[in-house]
């Protein structure tokens, strides 16, 4: 910007868009000054571009459009349910009432059961409460991940269903 231009000629582009063609960088700076702007390096080719404009006033607006995408921006989190493969219907229904509130609140719901001591030997029953669960939630989630072992551990992944606006 300005004086930190260090090459000798710069290829002008002035406030209004229009191309002004190569002219040496001391008149481009000078051209910049009366219009009381400032020269921006906007590529570094051979020669370099640079444009007349208000540095603040682009900066401004910048700053304003990335406030706005961040706005826009859903940031989507995965909530952890844990169940256990001899988990109660009581229990069952507890977890499902909390993970259908993290669903509709738009994030994704990590269910998990994790195999303590020999219960390991009988994954059928642990993948049996993770087909429960993802039936009894396939109204407000879809699964996006099948359940799965990991270690001594089976995992399943849900996400919420979008909502048609």
């Amino acid at each position: 910007m300005n004086g930190q231009i260090r090459s000798r000629e710069v290829r002008l582009i002035g406030a209004d868009g229009e191309q002004l063609g190569v002219t040496p960088t001391a008149e481009a700076l000078n051209q910049a000054e009366e219009l009381d702007m400032d020269l921006v390096l906007i590529s570094n080719q051979e020669p370099p571009v640079a444009k007349i404009m208000d540095y603040t006033k682009f900066m401004f607006e910048q700053k304003k459009k990335q406030k706005e995408a961040k706005k826009k921006q859903a940031v989507v989190s995965v909530k952890e349910v844990r169940l256990s493969p001899v988990i109660d219907q009581n229990d069952f229904d507890t977890k499902l009432r909390q993970a259908i509130k993290f669903l509709e609140k738009g994030d994704k719901v990590k269910v998990s059961i994790r195999f303590k001591g020999r219960m390991i030997t009988h994954q059928d029953v642990g993948r049996q409460v993770m087909d429960k669960f993802a039936k009894a939630t396939e109204e407000v989630a879809t699964v996006e991940q099948r359940a799965k072992m990991d270690g001594r551990q089976m995992f399943l992944q849900l996400a919420p269903i979008k909502k048609k606006d």
